[in-house]
C-alpha cells in the first residue's frame, strides 16, 4: 500500500493511521539474489516488487548538510576489490561480493591542525541550497510525499574524520577539537535549513549516528547530554516549530543505555532495531510508550532458521501494542544471505496474515524503501 505523507505522520506519531505497516527497510545482502535465482524465485521476488511492501513515497528537501568536497579517485580496481580515494583524503575499500559499503583504511585529523585542513568542506556556502531541489519536493509534498532533510551526525562525522577509536577518545583528550567540529556542522546545518524550512515543511529531519555494538553504545550519556544535545536541539527546534513531526536516527547496536539521554535530545523515532545486540521492540514500546517510534525490529536470522522459529517471532512481536501505531514492522536490516526464499515468502505471508492485511496479489505491485 501507498501511505500518503499524512498518513504515514499520523502513523508515526501515534495518530489515527488507516492500517499497520509492513515493510522491507533494506533490501537483499550482496549475493542472496543469485541464491535465491538458483532456488527458482521469479526477477519480481529478487526485486521485492512481488511482496507489495508498504511504503510512503518520500522527496529529499534540497538542501545538503554533510561534508562536500571532490569526487572519489580509483586507486585500484579489480574483480574482488575497489579501493578509492574519497574527498577527504581516506583509501576506501569495497569487498564487491560480500559489501555495499566501502570502507576507510586510514582517516584524516588526528589534531586541530589537521581538522582546519579539511574544516572547509563542511562549512557553510549557499550553493548548499538547491532552489530548484526545493521547489520539487514542495510539489511532490503537495502529492502526498513526504519531505525528509539530513543532518550530519554528531558521533558520526567525528568517526568519519579519526575513526571510532580517535573520536571516541576526543571527547577527553581533544575536546577543543571535537567542540569545534560539532560548531561547524551545526551551525552549516541551521544555514541550510533556516531558509528551506522558512518556503517548505520539512516532514521528517534525519540523522545517522551508527555509534552502538552488541555490548551497547560508544557514547555515554554524559557526552550525548553534552555534545549531541545542544546541536541535535538547535536543529530540532528550528524545524519542528515550522511543522516537522519526525526527528528519526538510524543507529545499528545496542542503545537501550542511552535512549533517555536521546529522548531528551528530541529524537522521537529510531530504527532498525537490532534484535541480535538486544534491541527488543515490544520491551520498548513498554518502557517508553508514545515518547518513541520504531521501525524494524524483526530478527533477520530468525527467517533463516525454521516456520515455528519465524512465527514465534512474528507472534511475538506483530501485536496490538506496537501495530496500533508509532511501528513500521521490517526486518531489522539486509535480508542475510542463507535465507530460503521459501522461508522469506512464508515470513511474508504470515506477517500479512497476523496484521490483518490482504493476501499478496499479483495486481498490486510498488514498493520504495522506507529507510534512507
Amino acid at each position: 500500500m501507498r501511505f500518503h505523507r499524512e498518513q504515514y505522520l499520523d502513523l508515526m506519531t501515534f495518530g489515527q493511521a488507516p492500517r499497520p505497516m509492513f515493510t522491507e527497510l533494506f533490501g537483499p545482502l550482496v549475493g542472496l539474489a543469485d541464491e535465491w535465482r538458483a532456488q527458482g524465485a521469479t526477477e519480481d521476488e529478487i526485486g521485492m516488487n512481488a511482496f507489495d511492501w508498504d511504503y510512503v513515497p518520500n522527496v529529499f528537501c534540497g538542501g545538503y548538510t554533510n561534508g562536500l568536497g571532490p569526487p572519489s579517485v580509483t586507486l585500484s580496481e579489480n574483480d574482488e576489490e575497489l579501493v578509492q580515494r574519497d574527498y577527504l583524503g581516506r583509501t576506501m575499500k569495497l569487498l564487491k561480493k560480500t559489501a555495499t559499503i566501502p570502507l576507510p583504511m586510514d582517516f584524516p585529523v588526528q589534531t586541530m591542525d589537521d581538522w582546519l585542513s579539511v574544516k572547509h568542506f563542511f562549512t557553510f556556502t549557499p550553493d548548499r541550497i538547491k532552489w530548484d531541489e526545493v521547489e520539487a519536493a514542495r510539489r511532490a509534498q503537495a502529492d502526498g510525499a513526504l519531505v525528509v532533510a539530513y543532518m550530519p551526525g554528531a558521533f558520526d562525522i567525528p568517526r568519519e574524520l579519526m575513526g571510532e577509536e580517535g573520536a571516541c577518545l576526543a571527547y577527553y583528550d581533544q575536546p577543543e577539537l571535537m567542540a569545534d567540529i560539532l560548531a561547524t556542522v551545526s551551525d552549516t546545518t541551521f544555514r541550510v535549513l533556516e531558509p528551506i524550512s522558512a518556503k517548505l515543511c520539512i516532514d521528517q529531519l534525519s540523522v545517522h549516528e551508527d555509534f552502538a555494538g552488541k555490548s551497547g553504545p560508544m557514547v555515554g550519556p554524559a557526552q550525548i547530554a553534552e555534545c549531541f544535545q545542544p546541536y541535535y536541539r538547535r536543529i530540532w527546534d528550528l524545524v519542528s516549530a515550522r511543522g516537522a513531526r519526525i526527528f528519526q536516527q538510524d543507529t545499528d547496536g545496542n542503545i537501550n543505555p542511552v535512549i533517555p539521554a536521546l529522548l531528551d535530545c528530541g529524537l522521537n523515532c529510531i530504527y532498525p532495531m537490532e534484535p541480535a545486540a538486544g534491541m527488543d521492540i515490544v520491551a520498548v514500546r513498554q518502557t517508553y510508550g508514545t515518547r518513541l517510534s520504531m521501525l524494524g525490529g524483526i530478527d533477520k536470522h530468525v527467517i533463516r532458521r525454521d516456520k515455528a522459529s519465524i512465527r514465534a517471532e512474528l507472534e511475538y512481536k506483530l501485536v496490538p501494542a506496537l501495530s496500533s501505531g508509532g511501528c513500521v514492522f521490517s526486518l531489522d536490516h539486509r535480508i542475510p544471505n542463507g535465507t530460503p526464499i521459501e522461508n522469506y515468502r512464508y515470513y511474508v505471508d504470515l506477517g500479512r496474515e497476523i496484521l490483518g492485511l490482504p493476501p499478496l496479489s499479483k495486481e498490486r505491485r510498488g514498493w520504495n524503501r522506507m529507510a534512507f
